[in-house]
């Protein structure tokens, strides 16, 4: 059997994004605790909605991660529920300590972010890559 392929009713797919998220004006916070909060929360979003993270590292101010999705879901959505639930979820823990870096606004990412999605043949070479960032 050919477990490169999800499976579900009748469709059958291989559907992952590199994905990239810089902080606000590349503010280097991801460190420590922080980014070890930032990650766990990602995990958690993808296990609430059935995403999987294949590979996830940071660096001093960007996160690279390599998702695995559905057929009904889109990059753009995906990216806009870590952004905000992650902000969200950094501001509510690190709140006194954010208000120090970010004075006007509740804000933790950047406005962009870089999605790539990836043949199979890549996979191992951008896991390798992401593995290796910080």
């Amino acid at each position: 059997m050919d477990n490169r392929y999800n499976r579900h009713n009748r469709k059958k797919y291989s559907l992952k994004v590199h994905i990239v998220l810089v902080t606000k004006y590349r503010k280097q916070l991801l460190k420590g605790s922080i980014a070890d909060d930032v990650k766990q929360k990602i995990f958690d979003i993808a296990y609430i909605h059935g995403y999987e993270i294949i590979a996830m590292e940071t660096d001093k101010d960007h996160i690279h991660f390599l998702i695995s999705y559905d057929t009904t879901d889109r990059v753009c959505d995906i990216v806009k529920i870590v952004k905000q639930e992650t902000t969200y979820y950094l501001w509510q823990k690190y709140g006194s300590f954010l208000s120090k870096q970010y004075w006007k606004k509740r804000m933790f990412w950047s406005d962009g972010y870089f999605a790539c999605s990836i043949g199979e043949v890549s996979s191992a070479t951008i896991q390798k890559y992401i593995e290796s960032q910080g």
